[in-house]
This record gives structure tokens, C-alpha cells and sequence, in this order.
């Protein structure tokens, strides 16, 4: 059998035994339906657009597009002169899109390429700041481990950091900035979904087989391993794999895992004049970390991605988060969901057909979630319920923030999250209506979870979908209050689900190029919220 055709059946095999399993299904379709109400509430309450009717937001702000047939956009920033710029990625999760990594000077809604690093980096552009007369740029190495490069504005890039082996799957190193304390931070996303590089690693397993997931400090393992389908090339039959480890390697209760500097499911701290020797994990224990913001109290926030329900241990959590950052602490991945529940609660229970046989000293466990750290040897607790800014519909993908200036009024040092939206099914196969898709707003002065809409169209989803692409929101990935004040969104652009992808050896999904845009959103009067 080719490596391929095996991918393909392993793949199908993900989204049967998902769906078979009926995990949470009427959990599912409950939290599905609340959202929708709250949606065509938020619609009715809202205003239409004056430029784009099918985008709704509040009274007294408008939205406008700046720029469009974009390839990738993931961020933006300004130099010392208040010059826009754009980065566009070079692809989404791998090289296969072929696709320019490169920056953008926005003017007059043109975009001018300025620097092309297509001989340069591996895709992609997930990151970028400006800092002392240059760019900062996050990105993949030819070897699929994550990096930090400095760019100056005529293409001059030298790599700062690297060597980031979580970057060797779907999460990669993504928003950077520079803190008041003058040094950078970046967004450290985890090898995997779940502790384990599963069935849905395929294409970065065959590409990079010694990816795995990595931690801020030794941890002690509780020794489960569960048996998948043996998709590396040139093997067959099925293999036992261990959690925190490389794909086929076993582990054994006890098992230490060490520490390292540069680790995933974190946010990094460095020095950019001397980054590979300060660098230094500020908080670890996340899942996909994408964004970071403070406000005027100097306090910080992160914007994460959860799990994905998708086997081979599936967790069927019932949101995505936004932390406030705690210098030092643990955020629970991979045995605590986004609202620091543990994953072994009922009410995040899988059947067994969803989870992977699990095995440990070599005798089979009975199919259920079990932790896969043993907290009490590891030092680590139970995660602060407190760190929990704003709870977000799952899979709805909040990404990189930012906090409004003083300028917004009511919406001042609010926090305004892109919700990116969800890629299922291959997220989840049991989600019947689109999440995410929209800017949510969260005070950053209370101390509860919610998470309100600001911007979004007038029915769930991109507006591809509603067949109107171009007209309203597709896949708002980055938010940034420029220097006039304004709001500008970075819209990746339109996505789509394609099976046929899974026999050509790649995840099941592909972009659309030229789809990309930015907008601005400006306050033209008194709000009435």
C-alpha cells in the first residue's frame, strides 16, 4: 500500500470513528444552538454597514476595507513613520501552498512588495513586530523548527532564534511583540492536539518524524501509550506511541521529561540583541498560544486555541480561551480544558470508539481519557481558574489580539480577539454550525469569562460560505489599533474543506489565494451599546 492511499484511509478512519463515537453529540448541538441565538441577537442589535451591509457592528463605528487580493495576510505593523505594513504567510502549514512569503508597504490601498523572503525562510509568516528600525518575524526553518528572524526594510534578515522542535507539526511560533520591559515575546504553539502525535500529524510526521511536544519543565509521566495505525513510511500494521515524545516512541510510567528554554504551548521571552542566550518560557502549559496584548495596566493576555475533538484521544471541550498572563505558572494542557477543568470530568467523556487503545507497561487500559502527567511527582496543580479572561465557543479559533486606546471611549483598554473560526471537520465532525468568524470583545478591567460580539456578519460564518466572498468577514486573523487610532483587521482570507488533499499526502484543507484583505474600523460618533 502507498504511503499516500494509507494517509488517505487513516484520515477517513479519523472522521468515522469521531463521528461514530457521538461524542457529547447532545452537548454538541446545545452549546451550537445557544451560540446561534446569541448570534441573531447580536445581528439584531447591531447596525449594518453602510459599506458592507451583510457585516454588522455597533452604533457609531464604520468599516471599511483598506486593502484586498491579499495571498496569506497574517499581520500587521507600523514603522517609526506610521508606514502600514502587511506580512503575507508563503503558505498556511507547509510549503505545499508555493506561495510568496513576503512584505507589504500599504498605501493608498495598494500593497507595494518591499521584501520577498521566498529564498530566505521556510513558510510561514506568522508573526511580525517592528522594532528598532527593522522587522521581527516568526517562521519555520528548513527543517520545520520554529524561528525568529530580524528583517530590515531592504530584505537584509538574520536569524535570531531557532531550533523550536514544536513547530515541526500544525503549531507553529506565532505572534511576537516587545513588551514595556523592553523585550520580545512570542507565541509558542504545542506539537499535536492532545499530548500525542496522532493520526492527524501524517503530514508532519513523514515530513519531520522527530516533532513532538515539548515542556517548560521536567514533568514525570504517567507511561500511557496508545496503539494508531503505523503511518510512517515504509512501515505498516499498527504502533504503540507515547505521549511527549517523537511518533512510535514508547514511554514508561515515571518517565521523565526535561525542561527546555524553548519550549511549546508557551509564550517566550528574550532579548532580540541576544535572543538564543536569554531566551526563556514566561508561562507554558498552553495548547496553540497565537496572540498576546496588554492593556494600560501593564497586564498581559494571551489568545489560545484549544483541542480539537478528533481522535486519538479526543477532548470535547466546551470552549476556546483568552488567559490573563501569570508570569511562571502552568496552564494545564494537556490534562485540563480551557475553563481548567480536568479532561477526565464526566462531562467531557468520549466514547470508546473515539479513543485510541491505551496501554501502559505494556497491558491495555480500559478506552477512557486518563491524564497523561502524574501532577503530585511533576509539582504541578490544578490551574487557577482566575487566569481565565474570556471563554469563546469552541473551535472558534481566537487569534492575535489587541487592546483600544484611550481614543474608543467605552471600548477603552477593552480587548478585541479575532476569532479566526473553525476548520471542521477535521476539527470536529460534529459541529453543524460555523463558529468564529467575527471580532469579540472582552474588558480587561473584570474579573468575569465574557466575551461579547463587535464585529461580525449578520449570519454565522465567512461570507464565502453565504456566497457573498469579498462582501463581509472571512478569516479575521490579527487586530491592530494603528497609530490614528484606528482598528485594523488582517483577514487571511477564504479557506475551504477538501477531502481529495487527504490522497495527496496533505491536511484537508486548502486557501484561496488573492482572497485576502485588511480593514479599518473607525468610531464616527456616540455609541449606543
Amino acid at each position: 500500500m502507498g504511503i499516500k492511499t494509507k494517509a488517505r484511509e487513516i484520515f477517513t478512519n479519523v472522521v468515522y470513528s469521531a463521528v461514530a463515537g457521538g461524542t457529547s453529540v447532545s452537548t454538541t448541538m446545545l452549546s451550537e444552538q445557544r451560540e446561534a441565538v446569541r448570534h441573531r441577537w447580536a445581528s439584531w442589535r447591531f447596525q449594518s454597514s453602510s459599506r458592507f451591509p451583510m457585516i454588522r457592528l455597533p452604533d457609531g463605528y464604520e468599516i471599511e476595507k483598506v486593502a484586498d487580493g491579499l495571498t496569506y495576510p497574517t499581520s500587521i505593523v507600523w514603522d517609526d513613520e506610521g508606514n502600514a505594513y502587511v506580512a503575507e504567510a508563503g503558505g498556511a502549514f507547509l510549503d505545499e501552498e508555493d506561495a510568496s512569503a513576503r512584505i507589504l508597504r500599504l498605501e493608498g490601498g495598494e500593497a507595494t512588495e518591499v521584501v520577498n523572503l521566498d529564498d530566505e525562510i521556510y513558510p510561514a509568516i506568522s508573526g511580525m513586530t517592528w522594532h528598532d528600525g527593522a522587522f521581527y518575524i516568526t517562521h519555520r526553518e528548513d527543517d520545520l523548527s520554529g524561528a525568529v528572524s530580524k528583517v530590515t526594510p531592504d530584505g537584509e534578515r538574520t536569524q535570531i532564534l531557532g531550533g523550536i522542535v514544536d513547530a515541526k507539526s500544525d503549531h507553529q511560533l506565532n505572534d511576537i511583540r516587545v513588551g514595556r520591559d523592553g523585550r520580545m515575546y512570542a507565541c509558542s504553539g504545542i506539537a499535536g492536539n492532545s499530548g500525542f502525535m496522532d493520526q492527524v500529524m501524517i503530514p508532519f510526521v513523514q515530513k519531520a518524524p522527530d516533532g513532538h511536544p515539548t515542556v517548560a519543565e521536567d514533568i514525570v509521566l504517567r507511561g500511557v501509550n496508545i496503539e494508531l495505525p503505523d503511518f510512517r513510511e515504509g512501515e505498516s500494521g499498527t504502533v504503540r506511541t507515547g505521549a511527549f515524545v517523537p511518533f512510535g516512541t514508547e514511554t514508561e510510567p515515571g518517565q521523565v521529561i526535561e525542561g527546555r528554554d524553548k519550549c511549546g504551548g508557551s509564550i517566550l521571552a528574550f532579548d532580540p540583541e541576544n535572543a538564543e542566550d536569554t531566551v526563556e518560557p514566561h508561562v507554558w502549559g498552553l495548547r496553540n498560544a497565537v496572540g498576546i496584548a496588554w492593556n494600560r495596566r501593564g497586564e498581559m493576555f494571551v489568545a489560545e486555541n484549544g483541542y480539537d475533538n478528533a481522535p486519538g484521544r479526543p477532548i470535547v471541550d466546551n470552549y476556546d480561551a483568552t488567559y490573563r498572563v501569570r508570569e511562571g505558572s502552568w496552564y494545564g494542557w494537556p490534562d485540563f480544558t480551557a475553563n481548567m477543568d480536568p479532561v477526565t470530568s464526566p462531562k467531557y467523556k468520549p466514547t470508546s470508539s473515539a479513543v485510541a487503545p491505551p496501554y501502559i507497561d505494556g497491558e491495555r487500559q480500559s478506552p477512557k481519557l486518563s491524564f497523561l502527567i502524574d501532577h503530585e511527582a511533576s509539582g504541578l496543580k490544578q490551574p487557577d481558574k482566575s487566569l481565565v479572561a474570556g471563554l469563546h465557543e469552541v473551535n472558534s479559533s481566537p487569534s492575535k489580539p489587541d487592546v483600544a486606546p484611550r481614543s474608543w471611549g467605552e471600548y477603552a483598554d477593552h480587548l478585541f480577539v479575532p476569532e479566526y473560526g473553525d476548520l471542521s471537520w477535521t476539527t470536529n465532525p460534529l459541529r453543524d454550525k460555523p463558529a468564529g468568524c467575527r471580532i469579540a470583545v472582552i474588558d480587561t478591567k473584570g474579573d468575569g469569562k465574557r466575551v461579547r460580539p463587535f464585529i461580525q456578519n449578520a449570519k454565522p460564518g465567512p461570507a464565502s460560505v453565504q456566497g457573498r466572498a469579498g462582501e463581509g468577514l472571512e478569516r479575521p486573523y490579527d487586530v491592530k489599533f494603528g497609530p490614528d487610532g484606528a482598528m485594523y483587521i488582517v483577514d487571511f482570507g477564504v479557506q475551504r474543506i477538501n477531502r481529495n488533499r487527504i490522497a495527496q499526502g496533505h491536511l484537508p484543507v486548502e486557501w484561496d489565494r488573492e482572497t485576502g484583505m485588511v480593514w479599518k474600523v473607525t468610531p464616527t460618533g456616540a455609541t449606543n451599546r
